[in-house]
């Protein structure tokens, strides 16, 4: 049998997971012993009290009838009925069939053993005392009345065994809850540091908890710790070939300047020129990770820079009325440097170009939409891709080495978030979005 629509209803969360596996069991067996309780106490004991008091009401009811006359069976229920702990009244108004209040579950256990005992029995009134008991018959005298005590043929607050089992129960599942709780808070404060790494910010964290959270919680400090190395030695190792490979271009380009102005020189200082933006480009994408550090940023007063130093370099760009985003955990070079490649690649395509911010709660898009001729479809994933060009045909001049949206999706990546690709419906070009998380 296939129950995989149970997913649907099952909570997501781990807590609510826990929980379920901790409360499920304890409302079954309430359920169980409710049901047990109520079938042995709520019946058969309610059924051999009401049985015991049977033969003093069939003694009461036939020594009433033999008497000669009403005044005699007055006397007899005067006298005779208090000692048998029943109160009758003859003559007295008849009992109109059987009533009880509708969560006297006990009730219905009186009434039926009463009625299979004794036929002759015309009504019986359980809700208008709840703490008595009056049975009426039909007598040569008239309306036979018989009152006696609930606690005589019920059990004395039988509910206040179910009312402990369950106070019990929401204690220990309130106690449950609480350490369950505790339980997991060392595995929310793991998720938080993961994520928080995730997105290149490094918080405070030690491990804690059970003996696996612990093992689990070391083991992510040996790895932040192994890649945080990696990341210091990369740093390190591209700052030495930047050094190292700008030396040679840059002595390149001045004894090229010092040769007698030809077409051969103008070529060469042309190649040289492009070996230090490929370089330069190749050197900024193997250390995107590495521009700045996390500082608290106004998103939208970033954007709105970028956008209006591009606009003041002559890029047709504009930017939309959005949503203030307010300040935000962000590394503002790296983000400024990813918009600009978004802002020249779209200049580089399309001769206008619209910026907008908008606020998505935990996360904030800025989005970039030119008129140029976009990316098929069918591209896009290709597009993000290092060194990729999509078009050989271009001059490579007008194209660049193809790691501009690759920076900005390395960029958005590590801010938590993505840079998704699409066509824009105001301008009909390409459509970036540039996501980040809070």
């Amino acid at each position: 049998m296939n129950f995989g629509f149970l997913k649907w209803w099952m909570p997501r969360s781990l807590y609510g997971r826990a929980a379920l596996i901790l409360i499920l069991p304890i409302i079954s067996v309430q359920v169980v012993v409710s049901v047990v309780f109520i079938q042995r106490l709520f019946e058969d004991v309610t059924a051999q009290m009401t049985r015991s008091v049977l033969a003093e009401i069939e003694y009461l009811v036939d020594r009433i009838e033999a008497q000669p006359g009403l005044a005699a069976a007055q006397l007899v229920a005067r006298t005779l009925g208090p000692s048998l702990g029943l109160e009758a009244t003859i003559p007295a108004q008849p009992i109109d069939g059987d009533s009880r209040p509708f969560y006297d579950l006990s009730g219905r256990v009186v009434i039926r053993t009463l009625r299979e005992a004794m036929p002759e029995i015309s009504g019986i009134d359980l809700a208008t005392d709840p703490r008595a008991v009056h049975v009426s018959f039909g007598s040569r005298f008239g309306g036979l009345e018989l009152a006696m005590p609930r606690s005589r043929v019920s059990a004395t607050n039988p509910h206040q065994l179910l009312v402990w089992m369950i106070f019990t129960s929401v204690l220990m599942t309130l106690i449950a809850s609480i350490f369950l709780r505790n339980q997991l808070r060392p595995i929310r404060r793991l998720a938080r540091a993961a994520e928080e790494f995730g997105k290149g910010r490094h918080v405070t964290y030690r491990p804690s908890g059970a003996t696996e959270v612990r093992s689990a919680g070391q083991a992510f400090l040996d790895m932040r710790a192994r890649i945080e190395r990696h990341i210091e030695q990369r740093t390190l190792m591209l700052s030495g070939v930047s050094h190292d490979l700008r030396t040679p271009l840059t002595r390149l380009k001045l004894e090229l300047s010092m040769l007698d102005p030809s077409d051969e020189t103008e070529a060469m200082l042309k190649d040289v020129q492009d070996m230090e933006r490929l370089v330069g480009e190749f050197l900024n994408f193997a250390r995107g990770d590495a521009l700045d550090d996390v500082r608290p940023t106004d998103l939208t007063v970033l954007v709105r820079q970028v956008v209006t130093d591009a606009a003041r370099a002559g890029q047709p760009v504009a930017m939309r009325a959005g949503d203030e985003t307010g300040i935000m955990k962000i590394r503002p070079m790296a983000v400024a440097r990813a918009l600009d490649n978004l802002l020249s690649n779209a200049a580089r395509y399309g001769k206008h170009a619209e910026v907008a911010v908008e606020d998505l709660g935990s996360l904030v898009r800025v989005r970039v939409e030119d008129d140029g001729p976009g990316i098929p479809e069918g591209r896009y994933d290709d597009a993000l891709k290092p060194f990729a060009r999509l078009d050989p045909a271009r001059n490579q001049d007008q194209a660049g080495v193809g790691l501009g949206l690759a920076i900005a999706a390395d960029i958005a990546r590590k801010h938590g978030g993505r840079l998704k690709l699409g066509r824009s419906e105001r301008l009909g070009g390409l459509c970036a979005d540039l996501i980040v998380a809070r």
